[in-house]
């Protein structure tokens, strides 16, 4: 008895020759002169006049043998995939993360909505915002979020200040400066907060993910591996179309 998987493998080569071949027909049948053929004979009016041979064309096309190479063609097509999702609905395997069961006897079509759907996860969360590496981060109860250490800073004030560079005389006034001096006039006491997450954890999630990944991957193949029963029903269904 051939296997899932070897089904699976050979659907796609089936559906691209059953299309060729299906739109090939299509085209041969739009194509009248395929379609008909005639026969001519010449007959003088007397034993004098001009004898000329008789002319012909075969009929290369006929519609109903068309119909049939067509049935035969789509009957391939429509066993092969009765027989994948016949087996779709018994074939299932466990997904088992560090070798426990996480989601019992799922069926192929689920596996492959969780594969899909995993994908867009590891998306998701390899792209969540991390703290800034560079600050000292600790969880803050009372928001619920991180914070830093408060870190107090100067705040300075520009006062300014007169410079005698040449003090007055009796023909000339003094030369005076003016320049600007940092006072300090307080204290700024800053502390940081962050929605973000440790890389640590994000880290945590997506290993998470990828596990879960890879033994949806896992489950899949094993499933694929079922036994299958060849599925017989493009005769009856072209058997009625056609007949």
């Amino acid at each position: 008895m051939p296997k899932l998987n070897q089904i699976i493998a050979v659907e796609k080569g089936v559906k691209s020759k059953s299309l060729q071949e299906l739109t090939q027909a299509h085209h041969d049948l739009q194509k009248p002169a395929l379609l008909a053929g005639i026969s001519r004979t010449y007959q003088p009016k007397d034993e004098e006049g001009e004898q000329l041979p008789p002319e012909s064309t075969r009929v290369q096309a006929k519609a109903e043998d068309i119909l049939r190479t067509t049935a035969a063609t789509l009957t391939r097509l429509f066993d092969v995939t009765a027989t994948k999702d016949w087996a779709n609905r018994t074939a299932s395997a466990d997904v088992v993360v560090d070798g426990t069961v996480l989601l019992a006897q799922v069926p192929v079509p689920y596996l492959l909505f969780l594969e899909k759907q995993l994908t867009d996860l590891h998306t998701f969360v390899r792209k969540l915002p991390m703290l800034d590496a560079s600050e000292s981060w600790n969880l803050d109860p009372s928001t619920d979020s991180w914070k830093t250490d408060p870190v107090r800073t100067i705040r300075t004030k520009k006062v300014p200040r007169n410079h005698v560079k040449a003090e007055a005389t009796e023909k000339h006034p003094a030369q005076v400066e003016v320049y600007y001096e940092d006072i300090p006039v307080g204290y700024w006491t800053t502390v940081k907060f962050s929605g973000a997450l440790p890389a640590r954890r994000v880290n945590d999630l997506l290993d998470r993910v990828e596990k879960l990944q890879q033994a949806v991957k896992y489950a899949r193949e094993e499933a694929n591996s079922t036994e299958v029963t060849d599925q017989r029903v493009g005769d009856a269904v072209f058997g009625y179309l056609f007949r």
